[in-house]
């Protein structure tokens, strides 16, 4: 939108822009187009636009025949954004974007976020789009420029920090263009840039208990003039051997430490567990009787039968919890699942097996659990006797960090409205489940 049809938008509305809502319209089209082209919309992506105002990106969105979910605070914008894109695949939502249910966007295709936020609420934004729980696989946001500076900086300047470490552990982030203040209406006091980030691929995500790091990296930058060695008090009696080893010196302050060395530093505190090479489960025969324990290696190379269990936690509204599977499983990385899962170990049976499972996984003391669903074994269960569990629980949950990538509760119609829209996000065994729990309804 031009500035002179901004106006005359506002005047029809009988408004004015809102300082409370961190209002500031862009009225340049080519800067408009160019921010909408860093997207890289792809045939199928369901675009999401956080605050569009009055349209001056949705109108460059709306001309891609794709999914687009408005997402707008301001009561009086609302109606007209209805009238101008209102249409089977444009949704508009009101309400404030940090209390939109990420759940939604899930199984309405690949995720892409663009917005021009307001900056007073830039970060808790960042935080909940770039979370765990969120489907989106780039973002592209305007910012103000100072926050763009940090979350794009390189160490060893005054703009990195623990917004950088955090944000860049999962996300590629770089600063495309900064934006004067002339090209918003009104002027903002200070000047914007255009962001993009763009979600990591597994194999570029050093394997890392995710909260240790952020804890660690916040005390180490809550008093930039210390040195590290005095802020990390788990590494006091060793500070000279973990220097040496990572490769910075003794009296390094943090801004001195690159993203790879915070990653190794935090690795030292917490090593991230390795599969045990001596776990042993129970090889059983067709009818499920046990026959020898053998190593989880031997069992999985010779495709030998043995058993596991999947357990689905409901809570009192019928939701079923998911828990997505972490980027670093050896199977099935990165997708939903039962709310807990794993083998049998040799000498459990399957009621000890899943109690285990849930306090392992979620953190949590077992309620009680019915048994259901028995699957044989085949090459979609992994050569498993599968026993499904059930029971009620309404969290909250600890998942284990390096097990689960996140969870939610989710209604059944959901879950079978996704599966249908998106069945790879799922994993095989749990497909099967609930096919198995649909026939026996």
């Amino acid at each position: 939108m031009t500035l002179t049809e901004i106006r005359e938008a506002l005047a029809l509305l009988g408004t004015a822009p809102t300082r409370s809502l961190g209002q500031n319209f862009l009225h340049d089209q080519n800067l408009a187009r160019w921010t909408v082209s860093l997207l890289d919309i792809q045939p199928g992506d369901h675009v999401v636009e956080i605050g569009p105002g009055l349209g001056a990106l949705t109108c460059f969105l709306a001309e891609f025949p794709n999914r687009l979910t408005l997402l707008e605070k301001d009561s009086r914008l609302v109606p007209h954004l209805q009238t101008r894109f209102g249409s089977t695949r444009t949704r508009v939502v009101h309400g404030d974007a940090l209390d939109f249910d990420l759940r939604d966007l899930w199984g309405e295709g690949p995720v892409k976020i663009i917005g021009n936020l307001p900056y007073y609420i830039s970060t808790p934004l960042i935080a909940k789009f770039t979370s765990a729980l969120s489907p989106a696989s780039r973002l592209v946001l305007t910012l103000q420029l100072e926050l763009a500076q940090r979350l794009g900086a390189a160490s060893g300047t005054g703009d990195y920090g623990a917004m950088t470490l955090c944000c860049g552990r999962r996300w590629d982030i770089r600063c495309e263009r900064k934006l004067p203040a002339s090209v918003f209406y009104p002027r903002p006091k200070v000047d914007s840039a255009v962001v993009t980030m763009e979600r990591k691929l597994r194999g570029r995500v050093r394997p890392l208990d995710d909260r240790v790091f952020e804890r660690m990296v916040r005390r180490g930058f809550s008093a930039r003039r210390k040195q590290l060695r005095n802020l990390l008090p788990e590494f006091k009696n060793d500070w000279p051997v973990v220097a040496a080893a990572l490769g910075f010196p003794e009296t390094a302050r943090a801004e001195q430490l690159t993203p790879s060395q915070w990653e190794a530093l935090a690795f030292t505190a917490c090593p991230a567990g390795a599969q045990n090479p001596n776990e042993r489960f129970d090889v059983v025969d067709e009818a499920d009787r046990v026959l020898r324990p053998e190593f989880r290696d031997v069992i999985h190379v010779n495709n030998l039968w043995h058993r596991a269990v999947h357990i689905w936690l409901r809570n009192a509204r019928g939701e079923l919890f998911l828990q997505r599977r972490s980027i670093w499983k050896d199977r099935n990385p990165s997708v939903w699942d039962s709310s807990a899962a794993g083998h049998v170990d040799a000498g459990e049976n399957y009621g000890e097996a899943a109690r285990r499972e849930l306090r392992e996984e979620l953190g949590v003391e077992p309620p009680e659990l019915r048994g259901g669903i028995k699957l044989e074994p085949t090459e979609t269960t992994g050569w498993e006797f599968i026993e499904v569990f059930e029971g009620v629980h309404e969290g909250p949950f600890d998942p284990a960090p390096l097990e689960v990538e996140t969870g939610a509760f989710f209604s059944m119609e959901k879950i079978r409205h996704w599966l249908a829209a998106s069945p790879g996000d799922f994993s095989p065994v749990f497909r099967e489940i609930l096919a198995r729990s649909a026939g026996a309804a």
